[in-house]
C-alpha cells in the first residue's frame, strides 16, 4: 500500500507523490546532458558535490533516488543541501538495485518508497532541509581525519612527480604560443558562467590564451569564445569543442595510458599526449607556467578545503601544490572581477567629448531660436576676448 509523504513528519511535503521516467546512470554528469525536466534522475553518487547538484537543479527532474548515501560524513558535502532548496524530492540511500532500473521505466516517489506500477523497487530515506543539515553537521566532525588524508596524498604526490612540479621536465612542447601573454583557464566548476560573463571586459581587452580543461572548452563556447588550447582526458568534452580548432592535449596516466586518446584520434585530429598523476587542471596550469604564461587567470577552479575535498578524488593534494608551483603567477577570477575595471583611454575620452559638443551645437544651430543664441554668445565671446587682449597689451 503506498505511503503518503503527508503522513511522515520525517520526509519532506510533496503531496501525494511524485512521478516520472527514470534516468539512470552511474556518472551524474552524464546523466545531466540528457535529463529533462519531470524525469526521475537515478544516481550512484557519494558525497554529492556542489557542482553535480546544481547541474541537477538547472534539468528541472522530478527528483533525484540516489543509490548510495548523499552524505557519507567524511565531510559536509552541500548538493543535497542544494536539491532540497531547489524543492527536488531526494530520496537518499535506495540501494544499488536501483541502478537496474530502464531508462524510461515509469516510478513514482511517495515517501521513502520509490514503485513502478504496483511493485515497490526500492526504499531509501527521504530527506529534507533539517535532515540534510543533521548530516551536515555530524560530517563536519570527520575534517580532521580528511585532512590527515590529504597530507598524506600530498606527500605521495610530491614522490611521484617531484621533477615536474620543481623542474619542469616531461612538459611536452606546444604550438600554440604562450610566451609573455596571460593564460585564461576554465574549469567547469564552481561559478565558473559568473565569473566568465564577469571577465567579458577583460577577454576583450587583453585578449588571453583561453584553455578549457575538458568541460571548460565547452564553456568557452558558451560564453561566445573560442578556445586556443583543449586539456583533459578528453571524457567531458564535446565533439564540437574538440573540432572547433583548438590544439588538444590529452592527459594520460603517469605509465602512458591515455583512455581519450583514440576518441580525439577518431576524429581525425593530432592531440599532444601530457603523462602526469594529478588532475586535468594540475595539468593546464603546469603547461601554462612551463610555456611562459605572464599570468594565470582561473575560473571553477577549487581554491578552498572543502572544494578540493568536493571533487572526491585523492588527487585533488596534486591541485594543491600545483597551486603552489605557479602561485606567483595565478590570480582566481574572483579576484580579477575585484581588481580588475575596463579602462577607457585618455584619447577615447576627449573623442567622446568633441563629438557630444558637435552634436550639440548642430542641434542648437539648426533651429531660429538656436541660431540667435549663437549670435549672442558669439558677440560675448568678442567682448570677452577683447578685453583679454586689452589686459595684456
Amino acid at each position: 500500500m503506498a505511503i503518503s509523504i503527508r503522513r511522515r513528519t520525517h520526509a519532506p511535503d510533496i503531496g501525494p507523490g511524485v512521478a516520472g521516467p527514470a534516468r539512470v546512470d552511474a556518472r551524474t554528469k552524464n546523466l545531466t546532458k540528457r535529463l529533462q525536466a519531470g524525469d526521475i534522475a537515478v544516481i550512484n553518487h557519494s558525497d554529492l558535490d556542489k557542482v553535480s547538484a546544481e547541474a541537477l537543479v538547472a534539468a528541472r527532474p522530478a527528483a533525484v533516488v540516489n543509490a548510495v548515501p548523499s552524505i557519507s560524513g567524511r565531510y559536509p558535502n552541500v548538493g543535497p543541501q542544494i536539491l532540497v532548496e531547489a524543492g527536488i524530492p531526494l530520496l537518499d540511500a535506495a540501494g544499488l538495485g536501483v541502478m537496474a532500473l530502464k531508462d524510461g521505466q515509469p516510478l513514482r516517489l511517495e515517501g521513502d518508497a520509490l514503485w513502478s506500477g504496483e511493485s515497490k523497487v526500492a526504499t531509501g530515506r527521504a530527506l529534507d532541509a533539517s535532515s540534510v543539515q543533521a548530516d551536515m553537521d555530524e560530517a563536519r566532525a570527520g575534517l580532521a581525519v580528511q585532512i590527515e588524508a590529504f597530507a598524506t596524498n600530498t606527500m605521495e604526490f610530491i614522490r611521484k612527480e617531484r621533477e615536474l612540479l620543481l623542474d619542469g621536465i616531461g612538459v611536452p612542447p606546444i604550438h600554440t604560443v604562450i610566451e609573455g601573454r596571460h593564460c585564461l583557464i576554465v574549469v567547469r566548476g564552481y561559478h565558473y558562467r559568473e565569473d566568465l560573463e564577469i571577465l567579458r571586459p577583460y577577454i576583450r581587452e587583453y585578449r588571453p590564451v583561453l584553455i578549457g580543461v575538458d568541460g571548460g572548452a565547452d564553456a568557452i563556447l558558451e560564453s561566445g569564445h573560442r578556445p586556443d588550447l583543449i586539456v583533459g582526458d578528453m571524457d567531458s568534452v564535446s565533439d564540437k569543442a574538440l573540432r572547433c580548432g583548438a590544439e588538444v592535449v590529452v592527459h594520460a596516466y603517469r605509465d602512458g595510458r591515455a583512455p581519450g586518446l583514440a576518441r580525439v584520434e577518431a576524429l581525425g585530429l593530432t592531440p599532444v599526449v601530457f603523462p602526469a598523476a594529478g588532475t586535468s587542471e594540475d595539468v593546464a596550469m603546469l603547461l601554462a607556467d612551463d610555456s611562459g604564461a605572464e599570468l594565470i587567470v582561473a575560473v571553477g577552479t577549487h581554491v578552498t578545503l572543502v572544494e578540493f575535498l568536493d571533487k572526491g578524488r585523492d588527487g585533488q593534494a596534486s591541485t594543491f601544490l600545483t597551486r603552489l608551483r605557479v602561485g606567483s603567477k595565478l590570480v582566481d577570477a574572483k579576484g580579477v572581477s575585484q581588481l580588475y575595471r575596463a579602462r577607457v583611454p585618455g584619447r577615447m575620452l576627449l573623442v567622446m567629448l568633441l563629438v557630444g559638443m558637435l552634436a550639440f551645437f548642430a542641434a542648437v544651430a539648426s533651429t531660429p531660436n538656436g541660431q540667435a543664441w549663437l549670435q549672442v554668445l558669439a558677440a560675448r565671446w568678442d567682448d570677452l576676448w577683447t578685453a583679454i587682449v586689452g589686459i595684456f597689451s
